[in-house]
């Protein structure tokens, strides 16, 4: 079809606009689909669909999505196997085989049954179906380390569960493949197992003795990487030697060099930058452009292999996770942190999904057929959406369940170095001050001031630098006028975040004290992408200050905290500096917050800071800080703690802070808290994410949109 007479057909055949499509929708597709809170790996699913034959037939699925679709596959299985967390699992590995062995053999004795005598498939189709439902993959994980719970049993129990059955469906599949291939029958299986001993042996003797000698020989950063990635296709040509599945070779070199590449490496980061940036995606959209989703409504059949394969899939796995509860006599928030874990359906399954589109039973006819295609990717995201919600209940469940009642090691677990970022020359005073007063008054530890030049033209740069030098300047004279020494650092970034960021990781900083202009119009900017990629960078804790009196003589400082704020990991810390504040100030300190908060705050006061005036008032309405108003002044500080996405003491409502802030209290003195939370920070959406990290709705910043449109509407 020719678009417009300009000559471009469709479907596009040209490479160059292919990679280039391709692209576009690797870019723009997770920001899209994110907002409706569509999984990363099923956005990039039904872009697939969108641009393939059986959507618009916008692109050919060409030679391209072979390789690089290859190479995805491959991808995800090794980092599936980089990404097991082997310490933990080595506590509970008694628990971990068994919860295992019940969480593959359910799914595949049932899915056996139901594939044979239910849908009717035949024995290779049924195996198939078995091994997809027997595996899958921890897409909620990262949820679990949010929370700062990598370390549960529950969580230890899971992972071991997951290399477990992945491992033996992989070697299943590998027998399902070489039986249609010819390859074994009787008289052959000894020979199948002598290879697949050989190898595995091979590679876990040989690889990683192999991988430390380059490591400490060859410290080149692009070397250590393509080094890495010639083991991963080694391991999996080696595997197809072998009579097994490329994908299982992928995911043992993954294992195998477990140790050797560090979670947090240059190595890692780029191992993963490259495979989620490239790819994983280009696989993921490959497989899109094999699904005919319209096959749903072609006949009553499709349908129900569909609704046949999510039940089988959700109901075997949580029968497993049950069972395990039951036999060591595990807590329901434990059973439930087992399902969710093990329930999502991701990396191993679309492996295997490739693997039998490529397995012929007949001429022109497949192992996977287009109802299984269907059912396998419908079946992916309803259990990765049923995974994230039960991971997230069960994790906010045991979190809540923990007690703080240890305020004294709560109180000094960790050393103080107070991290003060400097841009306007208007707040260097009011912050250095705020900060000298949150700090620890007998500490010898200096303050730390960083401020951040964004890179220009080399005119404006020398300018810029020197100005961002005379403001750090000045702060450490305000330091040093009461004998307290400041470490300071200019950075030159290509932005503020970064430079922060940076400066937080390298001085490990314990806290971070940032200024908040009073300008007109970018209160809202600043509390949201600029504030949200701090969150996202750091989970240390993130005091925003706009200071409109000296510190001398406010008189009253008023706090809300929202409800469940004592479970936050940084809930004492910040009680703590607010309570310095009140001695250094010498005034009345009003809390307001939920019944079962206030209690905490008082606790922790009279124990630390008796000597501190304080009110305790219950904030019925937190949605709503119009209460507040009619007891501040101009001279009092008004000190919102609020949370990051996500952790236990979130509110949506926290969405409309800004617009709250500008409303109700621009013409006070504030402190924005959001506290230390558990666990580490968001780096960024992977293909393994459960969803994006906007928590808004399309449809709901539609409604804001037209709502200020006839606000306006009515203010003319």
């Amino acid at each position: 079809m020719d678009f417009l007479n300009l000559g471009v057909n469709f479907p596009i055949t040209d490479p160059t606009w292919i990679f280039f499509l391709v692209l576009m929708i690797i870019l723009f597709a997770p920001i899209l689909l994110g907002r409706l809170r569509i999984p990363h790996i099923i956005g990039m699913i039904l872009a697939g669909v969108a641009i393939g034959k059986y959507g618009f037939n916008i692109l050919e699925r060409d030679s391209s999505f072979e390789l690089f679709g290859k190479v995805g596959i491959y991808y995800i299985m090794f980092l599936a196997g980089l990404e097991m967390d082997l310490e933990n699992l080595k506590k509970n590995i008694g628990r971990a085989l068994v919860f295992g062995a019940l969480t593959f053999i359910i799914p595949f004795a049932i899915g056996m049954a139901v594939g044979m005598y239910v849908l009717n498939f035949s024995i290779g189709a049924s195996l198939l179906l078995s091994c997809i439902l027997a595996s899958h993959t921890l897409v909620a994980y990262p949820i679990v380390g949010r929370y700062g719970l990598s370390s549960k049993a529950s969580v230890s129990i899971s992972i071991g569960g997951t290399m477990f059955a992945l491992t033996i469906a992989l070697f299943v599949l590998a027998g399902v493949s070489g039986m249609f291939k010819g390859e074994l029958d009787s008289s052959s299986w000894i020979l199948f197992m002598l290879k697949c001993i050989v190898y595995c042996v091979f590679v876990f003797m040989v690889f990683p003795r192999f991988a430390r000698w380059f490591f400490r020989t060859y410290e080149d950063n692009v070397m250590q990487y393509i080094f890495v990635l010639s083991l991963v296709f080694l391991s999996a040509a080696l595997a197809e030697l072998a009579g097994l599945e490329g994908i299982f070779g992928a995911f043992l070199a993954g294992l195998v060099l477990n140790r050797l590449v560090p979670r947090v490496s240059p190595l890692m980061n780029r191992t993963e930058f490259v495979g989620n940036a490239l790819f994983i995606p280009y696989f993921l959209i490959g497989v899109g452009m094999l699904i005919n989703l319209g096959a749903l409504f072609s006949g009553w059949n499709t349908i129900k292999v569909v609704l046949v394969m999510v039940l089988v899939a959700t109901f075997t796995k949580w029968l497993a996770a049950w069972l395990t509860q039951k036999i060591y006599h595990m807590s329901v928030a434990a059973r439930q942190m087992m399902f969710g874990l093990s329930n999502a359906h991701a990396a191993g399954a679309l492996a295997m999904v490739m693997v039998g589109t490529k397995i012929e039973i007949a001429p022109g006819e497949f192992l996977m057929n287009e109802d299984m295609l269907n059912g396998v990717v419908i079946m992916i995201l309803i259990s990765c959406i049923i995974s994230s919600v039960i991971t997230e209940h069960a994790a906010r469940t045991m979190a809540l369940s923990e007690t703080n009642d240890d305020m004294e090691a709560l109180k000094k677990k960790e050393e103080e170095r107070m991290l003060v970022a400097i841009s306007n020359p208007e707040t260097v005073e009011s912050l250095v001050n705020m900060a000298l007063m949150m700090r620890e008054p007998k500490s010898k530890r200096e303050l730390l001031g960083v401020t951040v030049a964004v890179e220009y033209d080399e005119a404006k740069k020398q300018g810029k630098l020197a100005e961002q030098r005379r403001n750090l300047e000045r702060a450490a004279r305000i330091a040093s006028a009461v004998d307290v020494p400041m470490k300071t650092r200019c950075r030159l970034s290509t932005n503020i975040v970064s430079g922060i960021l940076h400066t937080v990781s390298e001085m490990n900083a314990s806290e971070i004290v940032l200024g908040l202009h009073r300008k007109h119009g970018l209160l809202d900017s600043f509390l949201g992408n600029f504030t949200q990629s701090l969150l996202n960078g750091t989970h240390r804790q993130l005091m925003i200050v706009k200071s409109l009196v000296p510190a001398n003589v406010m008189r009253r400082i008023v706090v809300a905290v929202p409800p469940n704020a004592e479970y936050e990991a940084g809930f004492y810390k910040w009680v703590e500096r607010i309570a310095r504040i009140g001695v250094q100030l010498g005034c009345r300190v009003h809390f307001w917050g939920h019944t079962d908060t206030l209690p905490r705050i008082k606790g922790f006061i009279h124990k630390f800071y008796d000597g501190v005036r304080t009110e305790y008032t219950v904030l019925d309405d937190w949605n709503d800080l119009l209460l507040l108003t009619g007891h501040i002044n101009y001279d009092h500080l008004l000190v919102i703690v609020s949370a990051r996405k996500g952790s236990i003491s979130y509110q949506s409502s926290f969405e409309e802070l800004p617009n709250q802030i500008t409303r109700y209290f621009s013409d006070n003195s504030l402190m924005l808290v959001y506290p230390d939370q558990l666990g580490d920070p968001l780096d960024g959406m992977t293909f393994s994410s459960p969803r994006s990290q906007s928590e808004n709705r399309i449809y709901d910043n539609v409604s804001k949109w037209v709502y200020r449109w006839f606000k306006k509407g009515e203010e003319v």
